[in-house]
């Protein structure tokens, strides 16, 4: 799996917001790989505002050792509610 530091590399000249379809095409005009690629679309279709709202919902690895404080925290997180709980990234 990627981490966000993989899929925002990719998106250095993206300006915001911009829809996910954007997202992805810059991505791929970066050169970003499949990984990159299918994390990004698996995000809902929604415009994102700014890089840590991209990194909140693209499919990445970023807590794999997250305190419960921490993933409650997140649950509290109402930015994308059309996220799946286990999509969510902190």
């Amino acid at each position: 799996m990627v981490t966000n530091a993989d899929v925002l590399r990719y998106l250095e000249s993206m300006d915001f917001p911009a829809p996910k379809e954007d997202i992805v095409r810059e991505a791929e005009r970066a050169g970003a790989p499949r990984e990159v690629l299918q994390a990004l679309r698996g995000m809902p279709p929604v415009d994102y505002h700014n890089t840590e709202e991209v990194a909140r919902s693209a499919a990445t690895d970023l807590a794999p050792d997250a305190s419960p404080a921490e993933l409650a925290a997140k649950a509290r997180d109402r930015t994308h509610q059309r996220v799946a709980r286990h999509m969510r990234q902190l």
